[in-house]
């Protein structure tokens, strides 16, 4: 805070805690920043000068919160360069819903748990009537792949579209649900100008980057 020995008047300089809490029009820049010094200084009383320790510390906090802003941006920057890297890849990472192309498989796996005997596979169609299931034994590693041509219960082929992917394993006789992972398409990758985080866009819907197990 800067208090103007002639006016008595106050001003909050941001923190390195405090700046993301400031609205962006109440923010100042560093110019800005070294003008108020400036006029602080040539208003302030000469038969009682600011202590000077009180600037040393506002530069300080000035320049925590610029390496801070200059972090963040070089951690957004990064992520996107990650990001980008993955278009037209496909990507391996949790999700309930993939797409069936024409001839093509829907792709995944289950990190089984501890003591799985049996994972069960259950597909369904974007209205949620079940399309067919099927056994898969857990690999020893505990992530244990699955895939899925498209070939329905009775036998016909199911048409290209979006189908929802459940798998429930069998531990000691019963049934619980595991989470599947599902293989996807990245076509685009978007950045939240809010919290920074970098999310793919696939044929099975927006898939968060921290999130992604494997790139095929």
């Amino acid at each position: 805070m800067i208090t103007n020995p002639v006016t008595g008047t106050t001003a909050n300089i941001p923190s390195a805690s405090s700046s993301s809490a400031i609205p962006v029009n109440m923010q100042i820049n560093q110019a800005q920043f070294l003008q108020l010094i400036t006029t602080q200084l040539q208003n302030q009383n000469p038969l009682s000068p600011a202590d000077p320790t009180q600037f040393v510390s506002q530069l300080e906090g000035m320049s925590q919160v610029s390496s801070m802003q200059s972090m963040q941006n070089s951690l957004a920057a990064s992520q996107i360069m990650s990001g980008t890297t993955l278009l037209g890849h496909s990507v391996l990472a949790p999700g309930t819903t993939a797409t069936l192309a024409t001839g093509g498989v829907i792709a995944g796996a289950v990190n089984a748990p501890q003591g799985a005997s049996q994972l069960t596979v259950s597909i369904s169609d974007s209205q949620g009537n079940p399309v067919t299931s099927f056994n898969v034994t857990p690999e020893p590693s505990g992530i244990t792949p699955f895939a899925w041509n498209g070939t329905t219960s009775s036998g016909a082929t199911a048409a290209a579209g979006q189908y929802t992917v459940a798998v429930s394993a069998t531990v000691n006789g019963s049934s619980q649900a595991v989470n599947p992972l599902v293989v996807s398409k990245v076509s685009t990758v978007t950045i939240d100008p809010t919290s920074q985080a970098v999310d793919v866009n696939t044929d099975s819907g927006i898939v968060p980057l921290s999130s992604i197990v494997a790139v095929m």
